[in-house]
């Protein structure tokens, strides 16, 4: 990892020029201390969305908790390690969060679609082709697509080997495949962060390559958590993303206007500049 003055600022400089922007939202920031959807924070959130829109960016809002949706609406306080489990949480948590984006998009005069999508969908060419002039006609017409991984019938991908790793894949696909500038991972840490010493660690503002000696700053999600992403997951798919001229971002989606930050080119997060294509 390189050090520029100013955290990198030689690299944030291009962020406010980012046209199409993916946000992808994890599971862990859309809920509260007590494992429940955070209703007032998902607001805050969709508002920021409203207002890089509203700029004349394009955004497609990849978001996670379908899972953490049923899992309250079933009053289960840990995530199931069953599939059949896994699948019922989902169908029921689905609805349950579309119909929140629809009413907090709706209030900010937003209209928003629904895309779910598996493996599959990524496989084959005319699926790609249909999906990629979808979600442009979408944003042609001003409406901010919603996308999640559909859990409730692709058994495939919610078993832990075929894992999108919490939609972190999912958005890194989404976001090459629409030749998105910029991709936003929000999680509930402020970035990569590094060991220092006596015990500390400290954030990553930004490096320039993910190599084995960046993925060995990280670890493994915990079994059971609502979440079952983590940074190897996000390192991973923002090394796609950087090498196909995508920029990414990595940032706590629990800090106040998180993203008009990033998106203003501040030193918020741990950003990974694209390689020139």
């Amino acid at each position: 990892m390189n050090a520029y003055p100013k955290n990198g600022d030689k690299f944030r400089q291009t962020i406010p020029e980012s046209r199409r922007i993916v946000v992808k939202i994890g599971s862990k920031v859309l809920v509260g201390s007590g494992g429940k959807p955070d209703h007032r924070h998902i607001g805050r959130l969709v508002a920021q969305i409203s207002a890089i829109h509203r700029r004349g960016c394009e955004v497609v809002l990849v978001s996670s908790g379908a899972i953490a949706s049923g899992m309250e609406a079933l009053g289960l306080a840990r995530r199931p390690a069953a599939v059949p489990d896994l699948q019922m949480c989902a169908a029921v948590g689905q609805v349950r969060l579309m119909a929140l984006y629809h009413d907090l998009f709706g209030k900010e005069r937003i209209r928003m679609g629904q895309l779910l999508l598996t493996h599959d969908d990524f496989e084959r060419k005319l699926s790609v082709a249909n999906l990629r002039r979808t979600i442009d006609h979408l944003l042609r017409a001003g409406v901010v697509p919603v996308i999640n991984e559909n859990d409730a019938v692709a058994d495939e991908e919610v078993k832990a080997y075929m894992s999108l790793g919490d939609n972190d894949h999912l958005a890194s696909l989404v976001a090459r495949q629409t030749r998105s500038d910029l991709l936003v991972m929000l999680s509930t840490v402020d970035g990569l962060r590094r060991p220092v010493a006596g015990g500390r660690t400290v954030r990553v503002p930004y490096a320039e390559a993910i190599d084995r000696k960046l993925l060995a700053l990280v670890r493994p999600p915990e079994a059971g958590s609502v979440s079952k992403g983590g940074m190897d997951s996000k390192l991973r798919a923002a090394a796609a993303c950087i090498q196909a001229g995508c920029n990414v971002v990595i940032a706590d989606g629990r800090r106040q206007d998180v993203l008009l930050r990033v998106l203003d080119g501040e030193d918020e997060g741990t950003l990974f500049p694209a390689v020139p294509v």
